[in-house]
């Protein structure tokens, strides 16, 4: 975990994509987009049916490893609202056990809004918590310090001749994007108009290691 600070708050980012709040003792992660093979199957597209069971395995080894009491999901937890009733049992067992076994709270997004509770926690559209704003897409209006996540971004640099990308956080002094945490998640370029027309025209991207915070510039042209 490295720490860095936002909006007066003292936090940590995980190389994974997580965020840890000491003060409160949550975990805070965005976009597992949980069931997306299967619901592609159900198109006729077939896809590996592993995402949920080791997206649910990595988080549940940072909810043990960071002693969370806490854990905030951003929004798009599932691909769609009825991927919970398609959890096949090992992930269902792991997200029970967690819900159960600290204070799980999904805030919904554009894939899983109308969420139906069938593997416990608390359902939210959005929360105000020690006066930061958790929501799924960051509001451009919003002058309240914000947590989101829903644009899943990645820092794409040239590295050695050849592109290399690394999912990333991106930040202002009021807004923290949150990267997609889920294993079947792709990305978007942390300089995209989309996420420059939700946190404004200069922003620094993160990229957590084990034992630093990479921070670069993004300044829109």
């Amino acid at each position: 975990m490295v720490p860095f600070s936002f909006a007066g708050h003292s936090l940590a980012a995980l190389r994974d994509g997580a965020v840890f709040w000491p003060a409160r003792k949550a975990l805070i992660v965005a976009d597992l987009h949980l069931e997306k093979a299967s619901w592609f199957a159900k198109g006729g597209q077939m896809l590996p049916p592993y995402d949920s069971l080791a997206t649910l395995t990595e988080l549940t080894a940072l909810a043990r490893q960071t002693q969370a009491q806490e854990l905030w999901c951003l929004g798009d937890s599932f691909h769609d609202k009825e991927g919970c009733e398609r959890l096949p049992e090992a992930p269902r067992r792991l997200l029970t056990e967690l819900t159960h076994s600290l204070r799980f709270v999904w805030i919904t997004g554009n894939h899983d809004a109308g969420l139906v509770d069938h593997c416990g926690g608390e359902i939210m559209a959005e929360a105000e918590v020690d006066g930061l704003i958790l929501r799924h897409e960051a509001e451009p209006g919003e002058a309240r310090p914000e947590l989101s996540g829903h644009f899943h971004p990645k820092l794409r640099i040239a590295r050695r001749g050849r592109n290399v990308a690394r999912r990333c956080f991106v930040m202002t002094g009021t807004k923290l994007i949150f990267p997609a945490f889920g294993a079947l998640t792709g990305g978007l370029d942390a300089h995209h108009p989309e996420i420059v027309r939700a946190v404004g025209r200069r922003a620094e991207a993160l990229v957590p290691l084990n034992d630093r915070l990479l921070r670069f510039p993004l300044i829109a042209a």
